[in-house]
Parts: C-alpha cells; structure tokens; sequence
C-alpha cells in the first residue's frame, strides 16, 4: 500500500537528503567542467535535477513537507530571474500535484467511511484522482442524486506524518532564533504546528466551506462549491470546472490576469467581514477563473476564525503609513501594542518608517501594478540577514500567523500574475480600522468580466 510513509526516521533521511542530493550534484557538475563543459549547461543540469528531487521528495512524504513544497512555490516570484525560470514548472507542479494514491488504497477509505457498500452512494466513481494535494486527493464522481462531484480523500496516515513533519522542520525553525533575534520562535512554531493539524479535521473543514458557499451564495464574482457530504476521512463538495490560477499565471490575458488579481484580493480580504472567517491557504492551485468570470475558490482546511472581521490594528498602520509625513511613534507604538516588537527589542524609527513605507505602497495608490520584479526587491530587503536590516527584530504574534500567510502567500500570488488594479478600494472597503465609519458589508463595484 502507497501510503504517506509514517516512519519518522525514513522520513528525516528523505528530508536530510535534499541538501545533500545538492551537494553531490555540485561536485558531480564540478568534475564535468573540469572535463570540458561549460559551466552555464552544467550549472542548468544542477538546477534541473534540483528541482526534480525536490518535487519528487516533497510530493512522496506529502504531510507537512508537501506544505512546505507549496508554500516555496508561492515564493518562486522573488527568485532572481537566472535562478527563477530552472524550478518554475517544477514547483508549479506542487500546486496541482503530488503522486497518487493506488485504487485500492482509495477503496478502503471509502469502505472504512462510507461503508462496503459506498459504490451505492455514487452513480459513478472515477479511480484516477484528477488532483492530488498535501493531505488528500481528489477524484470527480456522480453522486446519488446526480450531481457532479468532487471527492476528497485523505492519506492513510497524514495525521502522523504531518506532526513528525513538523517535528522535523521545527528543529530547523529554532535557527530563525538566531538570525532574527526579535522573534519569539517557540510558541509561533507551536501555533504553526496546531494550525497545520487543523486541516487533517474534515468535518470542520466541511462547516468552514459551508459557511462561504452560503456567504457567496448570489455574489456575481466569487463562487464557492457546496458541501454535499462528509465523513471523518472524506469530504464531498460539488464539481467546479474552471481554469486553475496556475494557467492565468502562465497562458493568461493581461484582462484575465488583472480580473483574477482583484477578485483574489476581494475574497481575502472580505472573507472575514462576510464570514467571520479568513481564507488562510491561497495558493494558485486553490482559486479558479470560471468561464462566466468568476473566481472560485477551493480547499477550506486552513481556516482562521475571526468572528471580529480582520484586527483593526491593520486599518490604523496603514492609515498613519499613507500621510505625507508618518507619525512614526504612532507606528511603533501600534506595534508593539499588537505584540509585532517584543519588550526590550529597539528600532531605529527612521528606518522602521523606510522599512514600512513600501509594504503600503499598493493600497496607497489608486491602482498600483504587482511585478515580480517587485517582489523581488521586496523579498531581498525583508530577507536581508545584515543586522540594521528591521525585519530582523519583528516578532510574529500566534494570533497572527495565518494573518501574516494570507498576506505575504497572497502578495506572492498577485505578483505571479503581475496584475493590475484598484486594489486600495478593495483594502480601504474591507479593512476596518482606516476609517472612523467603516462598514465592510457595502455592496462591493462590478468588476468587468474577461472577454
């Protein structure tokens, strides 16, 4: 049975193999220079194999690696461009794949949950899985009533892996330590940990998709599949067709491109106010452009629950950050209020205002552009180890890890599609806090379909 491989010593080394897999093709490549080629078709071999190691690795332990597969996907936009275009179809492939489950693996988890007799429940099952994930895969179906469907199934054994993932990569994590002395490493590792293991519960999955469908249930722009059944290894939803965001990023039109960017940045940030809930895993593999021009939105296992709308403390920052002449006390003040600057951890407050100043950028225009080439500028000065650099000394409060994904994940993802849009209406809109009369439930503006 090709399960996720649960032995946690087999899954270190598989792990552990990576860095070292790089290593024996760098030498390898080494010695064929040294025999005569040229060092850009080596170093192009290397990169290749990299990345096929990676993907195949990755997508083998599934669980908490596979997420973190996705997760560098999203960031391939800040790559410089020589480093970018060797692991892009590679890593795009995490957003969509992973190798599947053999049929008979898949009968008995049908059987377990819905019973030996589970055939009944659908008018047609297919055996080959049309997508496969981090902790499921999903096969379409006909179910009872007719009705086209998606079945997702999760791994035997995803439960266990994820953790011993985690496990792994948190030992790993505890080096952040060292290179960002203003983080506080342990209990956001912990809340990491707990968040993650959230999406292995299907059945609170199932509410948390519920809840959007009903929200968006008449929205002319954003679509969410129904949930038709569940069952503690099983989660079936209605068939959504569409061209997955993935495609837009590559084969798209620059009409379609910019349509899916608003959209995006809509359901992100309106999700809360609608809902009480924030989409917190926006990944290209999770939204669709549907060809009545909708956005449809799949895969709610990551899921914050923010039965407030969003904090208000993110309209206040960005409210001082747009003025001619910032308040920057204020800003630091808001900071370390909200627990982003812990006691005892100082900041040049010129440079925390240069720092800031770029990350409001996009909402303090009318429209504004995401680029990869702007990611990537983004990407060097928040990433840059030098010990002036004031990223080093913010602090990730737990409450706000899935914030702080949907943010940088979803700012990736924009910038992937290099879009174009009005998205300070949509931050202004749905963001409480910027205004003193906020109210997030106004009817939001057409957006034209794509032609």
């Amino acid at each position: 049975m090709n399960d996720v491989p649960r032995n946690t010593v087999s899954r270190t080394a598989k792990l552990a193999a990576l860095p070292l897999g790089f290593a024996g093709r760098t030498a390898l490549g080494l010695g064929k220079r040294i025999g005569g080629r040229s060092a850009e078709l080596v170093a192009q071999e290397i990169q290749q194999r990299t990345s096929d190691q990676v993907f195949r690795v990755l997508g083998e332990l599934k669980g908490g690696a596979m997420k973190l597969g996705q997760a560098l996907s999203i960031f391939e936009a800040a790559l410089p461009p020589e480093l970018a275009e060797p692991y892009r179809a590679t890593l795009t492939k995490l957003q969509e794949s992973a190798p599947p489950l053999p049929a008979s693996s898949v009968h008995r988890v049908l059987a377990a949950d819905l019973g030996e007799d589970w055939r009944s429940r659908f008018s047609f099952f297919d055996d080959a899985p049309a997508a496969a994930a981090s902790i499921g895969q999903v096969h379409r179906a006909v179910w009872e009533d007719g009705r086209q469907v998606a079945v997702k199934i999760q791994y035997p054994g995803a439960g266990p892996a994820l953790i011993s993932d985690f496990t792994q990569l948190s030992r790993v994590g505890r080096l952040f330590g060292v290179l960002m002395p203003g983080l506080e490493v342990k209990p956001l590792l912990e809340e990491l940990r707990n968040r993650v293991a959230e999406e292995l519960d299907y059945r609170r999955e199932a509410q948390s998709q519920q809840a959007f469908a009903v929200a968006y249930a008449d929205d002319p722009d954003i679509y969410v599949p129904p949930v038709v059944a569940c069952t503690d290894h099983l989660l079936v939803t209605e068939w959504m067709d569409g061209a997955p965001l993935s495609k837009i990023i590559s084969h798209g039109s620059k009409q379609e491109r910019d349509r899916a960017g608003i959209l995006l940045t809509r359901f992100l940030f309106s999700g809360p106010a609608r809902t009480g809930l924030l989409h917190a895993d926006p990944h290209p593999g999770n939204f669709r452009l549907l060809a009545d021009g909708r956005l449809g939105v799949l895969d709610f296992g990551a899921v914050d629950r923010l039965p407030d709308g969003l904090p208000p403390f993110f309209g206040r920052l960005l409210r001082v950050m747009h003025t001619d002449e910032p308040d920057i006390d204020q800003v630091e003040r808001e900071l370390r209020a909200n627990g982003f600057l812990r006691p005892g951890i100082s900041v040049d407050l010129e440079a925390l205002r240069a720092f800031l100043a770029p990350l409001a950028e996009p909402s303090s225009v009318e429209t504004f552009k995401f680029s990869r080439e702007w990611m990537r500028g983004e990407a060097a000065r928040i990433t840059d180890l030098n010990a002036s650099n004031v990223s080093r000394r913010f602090n990730v409060p737990p409450s706000y890890v899935l914030i702080h994904r949907v943010s940088t994940a979803g700012i990736g993802v924009l910038c992937q599609l290099e879009c174009e849009g009005a998205f300070r209406a949509e931050v202004l809109r749905w963001v409480p806090g910027y205004t003193d009369d906020d109210d997030p439930l106004d009817e939001p503006e057409a957006v034209p379909a794509a032609s």
